[in-house]
C-alpha cells in the first residue's frame, strides 16, 4: 500500500459523516483517532464502522485480513488532547459558525504547527470559519457527501488565505482514501450545492405558476429529461429541513441573485411539518414509505382527429411532421391552416400564446410540444395549451400523439414548458461557476455527476442539446418572464456565438 500523506488522522464529530470520513480513511492505510465531545459516541461509531466492515466481508467484497487490518487502524480516543500527533484533523460537527471556530481554536492550540485542519463544512463559509485562526494557511475545506462509502465526490475548497499546495496534498489523499477530489474556491454551495439549485427551484416555480402539479413535473423530467428522480421526489427524499434552509442560504449569501430564489411553497411546507417521505407527508403521502402518487389522466377517446398544420417555425420541424405522419395523423401542407385544423407550434422558450400571437394563428386551436430533446431519445411527449385553447383541440392532440403508446403529459402555457425550463437553467447555472471560476470545466462535470446524479454533467447537457438552443431558451425566458433569473451567463452567450465547447476554458 501507498504509504498515506496524512499517517495519523484525527476526526472530530463522530456522527454519520464523522464515522463515514473514519471509515475510508482508515481504508485508505491512515491510522484514524476518532473523538467526540459526548461520552460514549466515539465507541457507538466504532461499532458502527465494524459493522459495516462485517457487513462486506459476510458479502465476500473484502477478506478477513482487511476487516482486522482496518479495525486496528480505528481507535475512539475520549480526550482532544489525544490528536496532539494528528499530521490532520478532519471536523464533522454541527453547522454552527460559533461552535467550529471554538472547536478548531481548541485544536490549533493542541496540535503541531504544520498540521492540517480542515472542515467539512456544507453550508459555511471556509474563510469565516479560519478568520480567528493563527495558521489559517494550514486550513482548508474538505467537504464530503452522505453517506461517505458510497459518494465518491469530495469537494476541496480553498479559502482565502489556504496555501494552495494544501489543497494539492488534500486532493491526493482523498484519492488514497478511493474518492474523487474536486478543487473549488469559498463561494456560497461550493459546487455542488450551487450546481444544484436550478433542478429545484426552477421546478417550484412551475407548480407556483399552476403550470402543472408536482406528480406531473416529477415525470416529465424522469421520462423527458432522464433524470433518475423527479425534483418533488427527489425533496421528499432530503426532506425540507434539509433543502429549504440550504436554498435560503445560498440565495441570501449571494445577496438575493435571483438565479437561486427559493420558493414561499416549501417555506410553508416546512413551517407546517410537511418535510418529507420522514414525516410521513411531502410533495406526496406514504403509506408504508411507499409514495401514494395519483394516476396520471387517461388518454381521451377521440373518434375522429381534425387535420394537423404544423408551424414552419417549429423546433425540429421535419422530425415532427416525420412523427405526425407515423402517428397517422392527416398533414395540411399550405401556408396557412383550414379553419378545422389542429395546429401545432414548437417554439424554444416561448409560450404558446406567444407562438400564436407572433404568427398570427387562432389560438384556440394553437397546441405547442417541446421538442428541445429529439422525441426519438425521450419516454414521454409534452404538450401545452394556451389559455383560449379549445377542450376539443386539447383532447385530439393528447389522443394523437399518444397513438404510438408512448405516454403523454399536457400541462397549461409556459415558457419553455417544464423541460426546457428546467434544463436551460440548470446550464445557465453552470456555465456561471465557470465564468466566476469557482471550479474548472472537469470538476465541475465530475462533482455534478458524482454528487447530483445527473444523466451527464450540466456542461455535456448543455452540448448534447445545443448551446445556441438553451441560449435562446434563456432569451425567451427573460423575454416572456422579464425576470433576470433567467439572464444567460457570459460563459455561456460567448460560446454559444463563438461555436465553442461549454467545456471551453480560456488560458
Amino acid at each position: 500500500m501507498t504509504t498515506p500523506i496524512y499517517p495519523l488522522v484525527g476526526l472530530v464529530g463522530a456522527g454519520a459523516m464523522g464515522r463515514g470520513i473514519a471509515q475510508i480513511a482508515a481504508q485508505g492505510g491512515c491510522q484514524v483517532l476518532l473523538f467526540d465531545a459526548q461520552s460514549g459516541a466515539a465507541d457507538t461509531a466504532r461499532a458502527a464502522v465494524q459493522e459495516q466492515w462485517q457487513r462486506l466481508l459476510s458479502k465476500g467484497r473484502i477478506s478477513e485480513e482487511q476487516l482486522q487490518a482496518w479495525s486496528a487502524r480505528l481507535q475512539p480516543v475520549a480526550d482532544m488532547a489525544a490528536l496532539k500527533d494528528c499530521t490532520l484533523v478532519v471536523e464533522a460537527i454541527v453547522e454552527r459558525l460559533d461552535i467550529k471556530q471554538a472547536v478548531f481554536a481548541q485544536l490549533e492550540a493542541v496540535v503541531a504547527p504544520d498540521a492540517v485542519l480542515v472542515s467539512n463544512t456544507s453550508s459555511l463559509s471556509v474563510t469565516q470559519i479560519a478568520a480567528g485562526l493563527q495558521r489559517p494557511a494550514r486550513f482548508a475545506g474538505l467537504h464530503f457527501f452522505n453517506p461517505v462509502p458510497l459518494m465518491k465526490v469530495v469537494e476541496v475548497i480553498a479559502g482565502l488565505k489556504t496555501d494552495p499546495a494544501l489543497c494539492d496534498a488534500l486532493a491526493r489523499a482523498v484519492r488514497q482514501w478511493g474518492h474523487q477530489p474536486v478543487q473549488a474556491q469559498d463561494t456560497p454551495g461550493f459546487i455542488v450545492n450551487h450546481a444544484g439549485r436550478g433542478y429545484n427551484t426552477e421546478a417550484l416555480r412551475i407548480v407556483g405558476e399552476g403550470i402543472a402539479d408536482f406528480a406531473t413535473i416529477d415525470r416529465i423530467l424522469r421520462d423527458q429529461a432522464g433524470f433518475r428522480l423527479g425534483p418533488f421526489e427527489l425533496m421528499d427524499l432530503t426532506a425540507l429541513d434539509v433543502s429549504h434552509p440550504v436554498m435560503e442560504a445560498i440565495y441570501r449569501q449571494y445577496y438575493d441573485e435571483p438565479r437561486y430564489r427559493p420558493s414561499v411553497i416549501t417555506a410553508q411546507r416546512l413551517a407546517g411539518g410537511v418535510v418529507g417521505k420522514k414525516a410521513g407527508q411531502g410533495f406526496y403521502r406514504y403509506d408504508n414509505g411507499r409514495a401514494q402518487v395519483p394516476p396520471e389522466p387517461p388518454v381521451p377517446d377521440v373518434a375522429v382527429l381534425p387535420p394537423v398544420w404544423v408551424s414552419p417555425q417549429a423546433t425540429r420541424r421535419a422530425a415532427l411532421c416525420a412523427l405526425l405522419h407515423t402517428l397517422g395523423a392527416e398533414l395540411e401542407t399550405q401556408a396557412t391552416p383550414s379553419a378545422q385544423a389542429l395546429i401545432v407550434v414548437a417554439p424554444l422558450g416561448l409560450d404558446v400564446s406567444a407562438a400564436a400571437v407572433a404568427e398570427s394563428l387562432d389560438a384556440t386551436r394553437t397546441v405547442g410540444i417541446d421538442l428541445l430533446i429529439d422525441d426519438c431519445a425521450t419516454q414521454r411527449r409534452v404538450l401545452a395549451t394556451n389559455p383560449a385553447t379549445r377542450a376539443d383541440m386539447r383532447a385530439a392532440a393528447h389522443a394523437l400523439f399518444a397513438r404510438d403508446g408512448k405516454a403523454v403529459s399536457v400541462v397549461r402555457d409556459s415558457g419553455g414548458f417544464v423541460t426546457q425550463r428546467v434544463l436551460a437553467t440548470i446550464v445557465n447555472i453552470a456555465a456561471d461557476i465557470c465564468q466566476q471560476r469557482i471550479c474548472t470545466p472537469q470538476d465541475l462535470e465530475t462533482a455534478v455527476t458524482l454528487g447530483l446524479g445527473y444523466p451527464q454533467g450540466p456542461l455535456a447537457l448543455g452540448e448534447c442539446w445545443g448551446a445556441e438552443r438553451v441560449l435562446q431558451v434563456l432569451d425567451n425566458l427573460q423575454t416572456v418572464y422579464g425576470d433576470p433569473r433567467y439572464r444567460p451567463s457570459p460563459w455561456l452567450r460567448r460560446r454559444a456565438l463563438l461555436g465553442l465547447s461549454l467545456m471551453h476554458a480560456e488560458d
